[in-house]
């Protein structure tokens, strides 16, 4: 029944061009599907000014290098996306032994649109929209999962979106709404 309902959600026609950073250079949102029809976007939290990305965070990409070639099989490709620069992901990523796709959109809305990404007066005011609510953002950067389908025609469509809330972890949101994507979409 959840994945029905699901699959019944409205899908947004993303029309915004966006470009990330990455291993194979500049690239926009459809050259990340890389020849499949679903995108799988982690939004891992790693605000431009900081050190490191978030512990958190962390935790689930040390998982998520033995899951992409499950995620190719059913047509989906995953990426991680932060809107920390090109070379503290590299330098993080190669800290952490990672060699999932990562991806900055630093200078990019793409996170702002996504509301996953706050400025710093939406934090001091507590105040933004975050898990399709307004709330206390907590940090300048939140943690999400982005689904996207890319059409025979080449059209981008946001199909769904799932956040940590305190009713969940982002453990479960992120098994549901993969599953959402590899299993419930086809």
């Amino acid at each position: 029944e959840l994945n029905r309902r699901r699959r019944d959600l409205p899908w947004e026609r993303v029309e915004k061009s966006y470009s990330f950073e990455g291993p194979a250079g500049r690239q926009s949102l459809a050259e990340l599907f890389d020849g499949r029809s679903q995108l799988i976007v982690y939004h891992f939290m790693f605000d431009p000014s900081w050190a490191a990305g978030c512990p958190h965070c962390s935790f689930w990409a040390d998982n998520f290098n033995g899951i992409i070639v499950h995620l190719n099989q059913r047509d989906a490709t995953f990426v991680a996306v932060s809107r920390a620069p090109l070379p503290k992901l590299v330098a993080y990523q190669r800290r952490m032994g990672w060699t999932f796709k990562w991806l900055s959109s630093f200078e990019s809305d793409f996170n702002a649109d996504f509301n996953v990404s706050f400025s710093p007066q939406a934090v001091t005011e507590k105040r933004a929209y975050y898990n399709y609510t307004t709330q206390d953002p907590f940090s300048t950067e939140r943690e999400a999962v982005s689904i996207f389908h890319k059409d025979a025609s080449g059209r981008i469509f946001h199909t769904y979106s799932a956040y940590r809330s305190e009713e969940h972890t982002s453990e479960l949101q992120s098994r549901e709404t993969i599953s959402y994507a590899v299993f419930c979409l086809k």
